[in-house]
């Protein structure tokens, strides 16, 4: 029992007795929070360095406090620090440690608390997390462009409703995802911008009447500005400890990354079937059946969608975590870190693997151009034929849905009707209507900007190597890149 007492000395010496054994148990969060140490130690360094600043902790103080942080960093790293779940947390873990070596240390926890304490912690994890997301999505993306880079010539149908609409070069269909990725980029961008505001110093709701320097602590850390270099702080101590906006923007960006991975991963499940067949996934992220030794299934992609479905929970659950809550901390926060880090590993995984799985995913020329060559692909090429003739669209539309219905009664393809039953529904139609079957020329009048054109492809592809950092294959890449992206991204 006195071992529990003086674990929890910190805030102890209003009770009579410590908490039971079953109470620890359900309210330690150590082994989960752990995963904060690094950011816990950089926030309590800086905490130390301002208090030296103010004159609170003498040099030789501060200097001891830091160097037996950084001692006790290492031994984390290293996997020799023993956690001890009686201690509750990261912080109190580290806290008592530190002190147990560095008696200046009972000095540290002066003027914070741990409310403010670990919101600086996330605000830190958060900024490093976006950060690391965004770098592994961009080596996903340029392995994505380099699948474009091999399928530039290979022709699929586009779908719509999952029924063949138009033609589209498979370059174009996987640039779609590299644009959705793009999107993702930004997003954790965004979040990370929104962790970038020092809440240190708010203390448990309403600061300290202590001399502290919170600009000083902040810039310390590094949440400043990245144009002025100024330090930005939160602006009201009650919102600074009590929002988890930054939390719900992570969770977000993990979420629509995930939603981007899933739809993507559905692409590949359908492009791989038996039915498709338009490629074929390595063995190395493939698995078999217990019982039927003919299967190659593509669990990888099919283990994509379903963290999706976890990643969206787990920003569901952050957001009924705090709807209800009033200001200003709530043990019930403790709860928001789990969905955070699971997000954040479930989306890191994905995303590598659907990298790796790219780099060996194999195009069947002859089954993507088998597809392609369904003339009805280009029925609304058509269309735009008898437009071009002076034909109102409306009409022009309903011209065309005539002859495929035509053309399904005497069972032949539309482009082998003969001239005088197309002269008999479009009369504006001359000869040279058969003309717009033809899949180069297809391809060749959508040359313009966004479009499925080659030009245009070898262009985007050439924009997003020179973006990405890619070695180019193209000498004229640069010039390519400027044109086709402009200031879009």
């Amino acid at each position: 029992m006195k071992k529990n007492k003086d674990a929890q000395a910190s805030w102890g010496g209003r009770f009579s007795e410590p908490p039971s054994k079953l109470m620890l148990r359900f309210g330690e969060s150590v082994s989960f929070d752990k995963a904060l140490a690094e950011f816990d130690v950089r926030g309590s360094c800086a905490h130390a360095k301002m208090l030296r600043d103010v004159g609170i902790l003498s040099a030789s103080e501060c200097s001891q406090i830091v160097k037996g942080l950084e001692s006790l960093l290492k031994k984390i790293k290293s996997g020799d620090f023993v956690w001890d779940e009686s201690l509750e947390d990261v912080h109190m873990n580290i806290e008592q440690a530190l002190t147990a070596e560095v008696p200046a240390a009972a000095k540290l926890h002066t003027a914070r608390s741990r409310n403010d304490q670990v919101a600086t912690d996330m605000r830190l994890f958060f900024k490093s997390a976006c950060a690391d997301m965004s770098g592994r999505i961009r080596a996903l993306m340029a392995s994505l462009v380099e699948l474009a880079d091999t399928a530039r010539n290979i022709f699929i149908p586009g779908y719509t409703h999952l029924q063949r609409a138009q033609p589209v070069s498979a370059a174009h269909h996987i640039l779609a995802w590299v644009e959705m990725l793009a999107r993702d980029c930004e997003r954790f961008a965004f979040a990370a911008d929104g962790a970038n505001v020092s809440p240190l110093g708010s203390g448990a709701i309403a600061g300290t009447t202590l001399p502290i320097d919170r600009f000083r602590s902040a810039e310390y850390l590094g949440f400043v500005d990245s144009d002025s270099g100024e330090p930005i702080l939160t602006g009201n101590s009650m919102d600074a400890v009590s929002d988890r906006d930054c939390f719900f923007e992570f969770a977000f960006s993990c979420a629509v990354l995930g939603v981007h991975l899933s739809r993507i991963a559905e692409d590949v499940i359908l492009w791989n079937s038996s039915e498709f067949g338009f490629v074929k996934l390595p063995d190395s992220f493939t698995t078999g059946s217990s019982l039927m030794p003919q299967k190659k299934n593509p669990d990888s992609m099919e283990l994509m969608r379903g963290k999706s479905a976890r990643m969206i929970g787990n920003l569901n659950a952050l957001l009924v975590l705090v709807k209800g809550l009033p200001l200003t901390y709530n043990r019930d926060l403790q709860e928001d870190k789990p969905a955070v880090f699971d997000s954040y590993a479930q989306a890191s995984i994905c995303v590598d693997v659907l990298a790796a799985c790219a780099a060996e995913i194999k195009f069947n020329q002859g089954r993507c151009a088998a597809a392609v060559s369904d003339p009805l692909l280009l029925a609304t090429d058509l269309a735009d034929y008898f437009v071009m003739r002076g034909v109102p669209f409306r009409t022009a539309h309903h011209m065309v849905g005539k002859l495929v219905a035509l053309s399904e009664n005497k069972k032949v393809p539309i482009n082998e009707l003969p001239d005088e039953d197309v002269f008999g529904v479009c009369p504006e139609a001359d000869c040279d209507w058969r003309k717009v079957f033809d899949i180069k020329r297809a391809f060749a009048m959508r040359e313009k900007f966004g479009m499925p054109g080659l030009e245009q492809t070898n262009s985007q592809i050439a924009a997003w190597r020179e973006l990405l950092g890619m070695k180019s294959h193209d000498s004229n890449s640069k010039k390519r890149g400027a044109e086709c992206r402009g200031k879009k991204k």
